[in-house]
């Protein structure tokens, strides 16, 4: 979203300078949301490299929810293929990325790649406000699914990773708010500025960047 990209990086100024690449720390990939670019990541993004991280961060497109998660997903895996010459990597998955990412790891191979995989405010179970968008991705996030529902029955595989899913009660995107939660993840519960809280409030990024370590 465009408003939210120019506010996170205008923000990002604030933000803890980034500190040099720390070989001993495996790379991380993070995955927008829909309607959204990497730029809309910037103040995660910054927060990792600060953290000594090495970050990829693509967009995906197009990102209006028309194109399929496996679509998306398979974009995901090509561009991780030409940009992350090291791994295992840590893998970040904002929103409608939440999804992507899962695919990619279920779908596409990626749990042989992967160290720790963190979703953010990812509608893992659906979101009632899916209804509101008729493309192929946007139907798949819908809480009646059969993508989600297959995904879903094969999930125990993503115990082969350190899973952690990040959601907020105050979220007005993923409703309801606990499709967020995954039997095979760490579920964390944070409060903050609802759909956004994880990649535009200091405090909640502070402890997505933790859960990395």
């Amino acid at each position: 979203m465009k408003i939210v990209a120019w506010l996170a990086s205008a923000l990002s100024g604030l933000d803890p300078a980034p500190k040099p690449i720390d070989s001993a720390k495996p790379p991380v990939v993070v995955v927008h949301g829909i309607h959204a670019t990497a730029k809309d990541m910037t103040r995660l993004v910054r927060a990792l490299r600060a953290d000594g991280r090495e970050v990829f961060a693509p967009t995906l497109t197009p990102n209006d929810g028309t194109a399929s998660i496996e679509e998306l997903a398979k974009q995901l895996d090509a561009a991780i293929a030409e940009h992350v010459k090291r791994g295992p990597f840590d893998l970040i998955g904002y929103s409608m990325g939440g999804v992507v990412t899962r695919y990619y790891l279920q779908r596409l191979d990626g749990l042989k790649k992967v160290r720790r995989y963190v979703t953010l405010s990812a509608p893992h179970h659906g979101t009632i406000l899916a209804r509101m968008n008729w493309g192929a991705g946007g139907k798949e996030m819908r809480r009646d699914s059969a993508l989600l529902a297959e995904l879903n029955s094969a999930a125990d595989g993503l115990r082969a990773v350190a899973f952690t899913s990040f959601w907020t009660p105050t979220d007005l995107i993923i409703v309801p708010a606990r499709s967020s939660e995954m039997p095979q993840a760490h579920n964390v519960r944070a409060w903050g500025l609802g759909h956004f809280s994880f990649i535009f409030e200091p405090r909640c990024i502070r402890r997505v960047v933790a859960a990395l370590k």
